[in-house]
């Protein structure tokens, strides 16, 4: 179990992950030796999982995102050795087996749409066990994080959003 102060922590984190532990520890009012180990202990257990730098995916030359459902010719759930694959492909942000028709939802960067077809046609129609694919192109992203509700106060340096049915 983690406690109120671990998630704490954790929220701040994941707002910033590149925050010193002093900085979290006067957030949290726990001394920075304290902080650091509670870290240490959630890294350990598998809580945090690592941390990364966020890239804008247009200034890196993938400016398109799609889902692409897949539908795998073994039937609704698809196989283990089949979302491996797909996950081997660097474009493949995401691999999600899925209820319903279909067995996969791939999150998938591209450059453009021709780049995406390719991809489709070419490495995706390469794996004799997809059955067929369906695709959605993202025309806006609204709101894309990783990050997980813990409730509690916002970590520093996160807006609050308030939405009233007026701006709409």
């Amino acid at each position: 179990m983690i406690d109120e102060k671990d998630r704490e922590i954790l929220s701040i984190i994941q707002g910033k992950a590149r925050i010193s532990n002093a900085e979290v520890a006067r957030q949290v009012g726990l001394a920075p030796s304290a902080v650091f180990e509670r870290i240490k202990k959630l890294e350990s257990r598998g809580i945090v999982k690592g941390y990364e730098a966020r890239l804008d995916p247009r200034e890196m030359d993938l400016g398109l995102l799609a889902f692409v459902f897949v539908r795998a010719a073994e039937g609704p759930l698809g196989s283990v050795e089949l979302g491996m694959k797909l996950a081997e492909i660097p474009e493949v942000q995401e691999v999600h087996n899925v209820a319903g028709e279909d067995c996969y939802l791939l999150k998938i960067r591209a450059r453009d749409t021709e780049a995406l077809w390719r991809l489709i046609k070419e490495r995706l129609g390469a794996i004799k066990s997809i059955h067929s694919t369906r695709t959605t192109i993202v025309f806006q992203t609204i709101k894309e994080t990783s990050r997980l509700p813990l409730g509690g106060r916002p970590a520093a340096g996160q807006p609050v959003i308030e939405i009233k049915a007026a701006d709409f």
